[in-house]
């Protein structure tokens, strides 16, 4: 019998013949901390007694949650994480380099075939490129900075064939949204979910992204992707390292497969407050929004800040409407600015802020007021994920995002499409 992408990475990584639900000690190929997590993950360090990370190459902690400091105890775990990093050597990204996903991609440190622990729920975002990457704990990441090892359950798959071509103004975001209300928020708790099929293949690289970053919205450990020519493009054009791809056997063993054809797919807006409670946008559109927010690991690339931008370029947003975007790292801020697309996007209204997770985790930037909505292309909608648990997020793509800001309601981005 053959083998999935999962059970494929995770026999190589620990030198065992794995299989679905076996229990494997793996090798790490990079290892990543975020703001939220890393002073957690350092105490737990130093209380196993940590002297030194197993390779400081491999390792990486980024400032992007609360970046700048809102808080003088932020800036009191901010300061532990610089000294921390300066003794250990590792590579560290601090504020306005942009959110960690963005940069664990953009700097070259997951490539195909690879396997990446981060203390973040959506570093599964890296499976687009064919890497094993998943969200751990602090604890984890301390044990796995001071061995270079880490235990797995090998997960079971479920394989998402997706046939057809999205339609016009119908993006990944969508795609994915949809996936999710099919599948549930717990429909793929602890698996390997495997996207495939021409609909995936069409995507771009950044598109790509935006679907594994929410397979752990599903419920699933990773969002895995096989390598194609786009995708030894891009990482060769941004990793120094060698790489080698990993494919599933054709005679995978699944725990289930599942179908889609989205040729007519339509937006799709995630209600709240929860991320599989999804309609298609005809259901919910009118509805009032008083803020919108591009950004965050899921939607901040340049491309998406293109489409926001081809959107409102001429136009001005709603007067009772506020247009938040948050740029996913320094380098996509610096390319929207050289092709005019942050001219346009603050021309029409926009509020630009620094560099990295923004409004989406609510410890800073775009806090809403009580019974305001939100229409946010970031991955979650949980009740009080943005600073308010007495707002209302509703997500959708960067398109319908920056439609609605236009008309300051839920607004199908269609016709906006049409007519450029």
């Amino acid at each position: 019998m053959g083998k999935t992408i999962a059970e494929k990475i995770l026999s190589q990584k620990s030198g065992v013949d794995a299989r679905a639900n076996d229990i494997v000690i793996a090798n790490l190929d990079f290892i990543m901390g975020q703001d939220g997590t890393s002073t957690l993950a350092i105490q737990a360090f130093e209380d196993m007694a940590g002297q030194k990370a197993f390779d400081a190459s491999k390792v990486a902690m980024v400032i992007d949650h609360s970046a700048p400091s809102p808080l003088e105890g932020v800036s009191a775990l901010h300061a532990r994480m610089r000294g921390f990093a300066r003794n250990q050597g590792i590579n560290f990204y601090d504020i306005g380099e942009g959110v960690c996903h963005q940069l664990m991609l953009e700097k070259g440190h997951a490539v195909p075939g690879s396997l990446v622990i981060g203390a973040d729920s959506h570093t599964c975002t890296y499976g687009a490129i064919n890497a094993f990457a998943t969200g751990v704990g602090s604890t984890d990441l301390a044990a796995g900075i001071i061995s270079g090892q880490m235990w797995f359950k090998v997960p079971e798959t479920i394989k998402f064939v997706i046939n057809g071509q999205l339609p016009s103004g119908v993006y990944s975001k969508d795609l994915i949204l949809y996936l999710i209300g099919d599948v549930t928020s717990d429909g793929a708790t602890y698996m390997a979910a495997e996207y495939t099929g021409e609909a995936i293949r069409a995507l771009s690289i950044e598109g790509r992204f935006t679907i594994s970053n929410m397979a752990i919205e599903m419920g699933a450990k990773v969002g895995l992707m096989e390598a194609d020519d786009k995708t030894a493009a891009w990482v060769s054009k941004h990793a120094n390292q060698s790489f080698e791809p990993v494919q599933a056997d054709a005679d995978a063993e699944y725990a289930a497969i599942k179908e889609y054809d989205v040729s007519d797919l339509e937006p799709q807006i995630a209600r709240p407050h929860t991320v599989d409670n999804v309609a298609p946008i005809s259901q919910v559109a009118g509805t009032p929004i008083q803020q919108g927010f591009i950004g965050t690991c899921t939607n901040g690339r340049l491309e998406d800040l293109r489409i926001a931008a081809s959107i409102v370029k001429g136009r001005k947003i709603h007067p009772h409407t506020r247009f938040i975007v948050a740029p996913a790292s320094r380098q996509i801020m610096l390319d929207a600015m050289r092709e005019g697309i942050l001219q346009d996007l603050i021309e029409a209204g926009a509020a630009v802020v620094t560099p990295g997770c923004g409004p989406c985790v609510g410890t800073h930037n775009g806090v809403p007021s009580d019974g305001e909505n939100v229409i946010s292309t970031a991955n979650r909608n949980f009740k009080g994920r943005m600073g308010n648990n007495k707002s209302f997020i509703y997500l959708g793509s960067p398109a319908t995002v920056a439609a609605s800001v236009l008309t300051g309601e839920i607004t199908d981005p269609r016709p906006f499409i049409k007519e450029k």
